[in-house]
């Protein structure tokens, strides 16, 4: 058929998380932080807080991609490049989702499927070229062997010299039927997570000995999501741990799939806030399993809409949702994200806002009809196009992303810092009916005098249009579903701009305890008067240390907490840079502890687990009593029935008390107590990093 829908899976319904708050510490040397600015009078309208000091990472070349697929006929017309480069487009995925599995590049064929003519590899690199972005290839692991894949590196990087560095192996591979529903294609005899572990190994081994430069992917399920935590039968684990336990050392990203299936675009849009959080486990994960390799592996997400099949993709929610997930995903730590798709095809029309939306998952038209209803006129840009070109004109690869947060939560907000000191931000107004006036402070930057620029989307724009004169560095009024780009420029003399020392490289943690942490960081260019160690508070930063040399020991932590850094340098005339790439690093717990505790998921599905628990007493005092305090890290978890206790909640805070037959715990270890309980989970599921026997810290054991 000329286009793929994607098959719906069993892919369920998320409800919004939150990430866990970040523990206030004392500051381990009293210095000055940036200035904040004063809090300005009550307006009842709604505050905007960017702080140019708290980094969320560097926008990179391939941040904002778009899948394309061998089935679409228009996917090299010149009319695309012209728009992908406007959009600022940097990554182009090839050959197309689950057609990846059947597809053989050197014949341009995919049995069992449609290949429109124009649609060969070397005329896919054509458009990649003009369009200045770079590749993502899919080898087939369904039906394509190592040797296959090894001679298609070859073709491209050798004899061609395209230099196609992202390489990843199959596509959702876990839906081949191993877990029930199967709609990847996988002619193995075995279907497990570990044949396709060593599949990896075989694949990345045949690949580097081609070109040891490329960068090799492997297929993970987004944690939360099916079939996130399911073991088959016969396995000894789910899909993301057998994989990462086998392939951690020899893979250099992992690719996730995020559609949220939610229903209606403010449902999508509300859902925005799992991503966070599942972020962070598959990077908790990599931490596991990688070790210290896990610093240079990647998380790619090359695929991403608001459904998967069956939700309204055209009209204005979508492109709200295209601006809020793909920036939401990069500030959390992905190099790509990857829109599905450029083009699709019309499915089931429908009126939404007042506007036709054609059920069409492309970020273009294909010019199809549905029902008796034609779209428009092939490579007319859709709603989720737009809100993806909005991204392209808040920040260039090389700004840095910084931390932004609004006081309404009808409105979002990003922000990047730019290489040149002006700080651009991004508002999206989620309402569907409510106009509403934001004051901006930005903490950390001196706004000059100047007007800033501005770019809208708002209804009645066509596109994204110039409306400088709308808006001051100060104040703006968003227009319901619309979405705004601010770019802000610095009072001359300050700010980053201002600074004559670079950037620090980006730190890594040396040694972690229960209560103190230690850095080191590449040092910054320039005549560095000290570096200074902030944690982020949500848009507040708060000092944690500083040194004249290129490592820090950060105090008086509280164990098992988690902290996000970043490293800034301050010049000789009290500058700052622009701050590092952040770090996030948890705490350990005492390793003296009179007590320990064991937590460890045994099975999931997605949205629910079991979880069990045993608590010993390795302490020289008899102990017949006992509670146990933990915290949900995410606000979406929740223990619903359990066993060998009794347990209550009170917002993330749990208590579990023993029961009557098993409330002593015998000094020295001389038992151990074992509870378990159903949770479930809306979005992401980290295990509790801190338990409180009795108000004592745990040592937390495997």
């Amino acid at each position: 058929m000329p286009f793929r829908s994607r098959p719906d899976g069993p892919r369920r319904p998320l409800a919004a998380t939150a990430s866990a708050a970040l523990a206030v510490v004392a500051a381990a040397l009293p210095l000055s932080a940036p200035a904040v600015a004063a809090d300005p009078a009550a307006t009842g309208r709604t505050t905007v807080t960017v702080n140019a000091s708290a980094g969320l990472g560097t926008v990179g070349s391939t941040a904002l991609g778009a899948n394309t697929a061998v089935w679409d006929s228009y996917m090299n017309d010149p009319r695309v490049v012209s728009l992908y480069k406007a959009a600022g487009i940097g990554a182009l995925r090839y050959p197309g989702g689950s057609y990846s599995d059947i597809y053989h590049w050197v014949d341009n064929t995919a049995p069992g499927g449609y290949v429109a003519p124009g649609t060969d590899f070397d005329a896919f690199m054509g458009t990649v070229k003009a369009t200045g972005a770079q590749p993502i290839l899919i080898a087939n692991y369904g039906s394509g062997t190592a040797l296959e894949a090894a001679d298609w590196v070859r073709y491209a990087n050798v004899t061609k010299d395209y230099g196609a560095k992202y390489w990843e192996i199959g596509n959702e591979i876990y839906g081949n039927g191993v877990y029930g529903s199967g709609w990847e294609n996988d002619v193995h005899a075995d279907k497990t997570p570990d044949q396709y572990a060593r599949e990896v190994k075989a694949y990345a081994a045949a690949m580097k000995a081609v070109d040891p430069t490329v960068k090799i992917g492997a297929v993970l399920t987004m944690p939360g999501n099916w079939p996130d935590g399911i073991v088959a039968a016969g396995d000894t684990g789910d899909w993301n741990h057998t994989v990462l336990a086998a392939v951690a050392h020899d893979v250099d990203f992992v690719s996730v799939h995020w559609y949220p299936d939610t229903g209606t675009g403010d449902q999508s849009l509300a859902a925005v806030q799992q991503l966070p959080g599942e972020l962070r486990q598959v990077r908790t994960l990599l931490d596991q399993y990688a070790g210290a390799d896990s610093a240079r592996i990647g998380i790619a997400m090359t695929e991403v809409n608001s459904d998967s099949g069956s939700g309204a993709f055209t009209s204005r929610p979508n492109g709200l949702f295209a601006a809020e997930a793909v920036m939401t995903a990069l500030e959390n730590g992905v190099f790509t994200v990857d829109w599905w798709d450029t083009h699709n095809g019309a499915g089931a029309v429908t009126t939404v806002g007042g506007e036709t939306d054609h059920g069409d998952m492309g970020m273009l038209s294909n010019g199809s009809c549905s029902g008796g209803v034609c779209e428009p006129a092939v490579n007319t840009p859709f709603a989720p196009y737009w809100g993806i070109k909005a991204l392209g004109a808040l920040g260039d690869p090389g700004d840095s992303m910084v931390a932004s947060g609004t006081s309404d939560p009808e409105v979002s907000s990003h922000a990047v810092l730019r290489a040149d000191g002006d700080l651009s931000v991004l508002l999206l107004n989620k309402s569907s009916s409510a106009e509403h006036t934001v004051d901006l402070r930005y903490p950390g930057f001196t706004a000059g005098a100047a007007a800033p620029s501005v770019q809208r989307w708002a209804p009645g724009d066509d596109g994204l249009v110039d409306a400088t004169g709308t808006a001051t560095s100060s104040s703006a009024t968003l227009a319901p579903y619309s979405v705004t780009v601010l770019t802000v420029h610095p009072k001359s003399g300050t700010g980053s701009s201002a600074a004559t020392v670079g950037t620090p490289g980006a730190p890594r943690t040396t040694a972690v305890g229960a209560d103190t942490a230690s850095l080191s960081w590449p040092a910054a260019t320039g005549a560095v008067d000290r570096y200074e160690v902030y944690e982020q508070l949500g848009t507040t930063v708060q000092l944690l240390g500083s040194s004249t040399g290129t490592s820090a020991t950060l105090h008086n932590l509280p164990p098992g907490s988690r902290h996000t850094v970043n490293v800034l340098a301050r010049d000789q005339a009290g500058h700052l840079s622009r701050p590092s790439e952040p770090l996030t690093f948890t705490t350990g717990t005492p390793d003296d502890s009179t007590c320990t505790v064991a937590y460890q998921v045994t099975t999931g599905w997605g949205n629910g687990f079991v979880a069990d628990v045993v608590v010993s007493n390795p302490g020289p005092a008899d102990i017949n009593g006992w509670t146990l305090d933990f915290d949900w890290p995410s606000t979406g978890q929740s223990a619903d029935s359990w066993w060998n206790a009794d347990i209550t909640s009170e917002g993330q805070h749990v208590r579990v008390t023993n029961g009557a037959y098993n409330a002593r715990l015998a000094p020295d270890g001389g038992n151990s107590v074992n509870f378990g309980f159903i949770g479930g989970n809306n979005g992401a599921n980290p295990s509790p990093t801190v338990f409180r026997l009795n108000g004592t810290v745990c040592r937390t054991v495997a």
